[in-house]
């Protein structure tokens, strides 16, 4: 099966050149795009997410052979969100080769943090089908890089954090509710406040709602932990 210029170009962006080329063609097609006669990648989305996991706890294990399951777990968390796969998506230009119908296209679907995080999903489930899994696994840690050693010591998400604090405190978890939204559908900033039940608050704004929210409860936190 012959493939575009351009696939092959993303072949030496991610660092692997397919044996099956039809495996990258499914992993790049959207659901937008499928057809009885066509696939997409929401299978190998599965897949790639449970290929990711095991190669990224394979990593954080040797990468630190002394940490408890307690701290290991939140770094697994904070690599293999779906963020964080999005943010390796547009490192390697996955957007441009994405093969979108026309509705996702015209909505920005290229630039969609879950649309990203998704086919980056898909690739790793490519590239494991095609050559097994050491080789899915050494993209994996080429692509994140620095991320694997840089990660927190403590990458509790600030949600998570937040809520603990609060419970220590004797105090309900704290609610998040959408101040504004502003900018055009395939692109929005959504502004989230953080409030807690003794009316102390505070807001963050981000591209998408988990991440205004995130923020936001870090800004509460760091607001509580100061007034202690």
């Amino acid at each position: 099966m012959k493939i575009s210029s351009e696939l092959k170009d993303f072949q030496h962006r991610i660092g692997h050149e397919f044996a099956d080329p039809a495996l990258l063609t499914e992993a790049v097609t959207h659901a937008s795009m499928s057809s009885p006669t066509r696939g997409d990648n929401q299978r190998l989305e599965f897949l790639g997410d449970r290929v990711l996991g095991l190669a990224m706890a394979q990593a954080l294990l040797e990468a630190d052979t002394d940490a408890a399951e307690g701290k290991l777990a939140p770094r697994f968390n904070a690599l293999v969100r779906k963020e964080t796969c999005a943010d390796v998506a547009r490192e390697i230009d996955l957007g441009a080769v994405l093969r979108l119908g026309r509705s996702e296209m015209l909505s920005g679907g290229r630039r969609k943090e879950a649309l990203l995080g998704d086919a980056m999903e898909a690739v790793i489930a490519a590239v494991y089908l095609d050559a097994g899994f050491d080789v899915a696994q050494a993209m994996i840690i080429r692509l994140w890089g620095k991320r694997i050693g840089e990660v927190d010591a403590d990458a509790r998400d600030a949600k998570t954090a937040m809520q603990e604090w609060a419970q220590a405190k004797g105090l309900q978890p704290p609610r998040y509710v959408e101040v504004h939204r502003e900018g055009p559908d395939h692109a929005p900033v959504f502004t989230i406040a953080a409030k807690l039940t003794n009316g102390a608050s505070a807001q963050a704004t981000a591209k998408s709602k988990r991440q205004a929210e995130q923020a936001a409860a870090a800004a509460l936190l760091a607001q509580m932990e100061k007034t202690q």
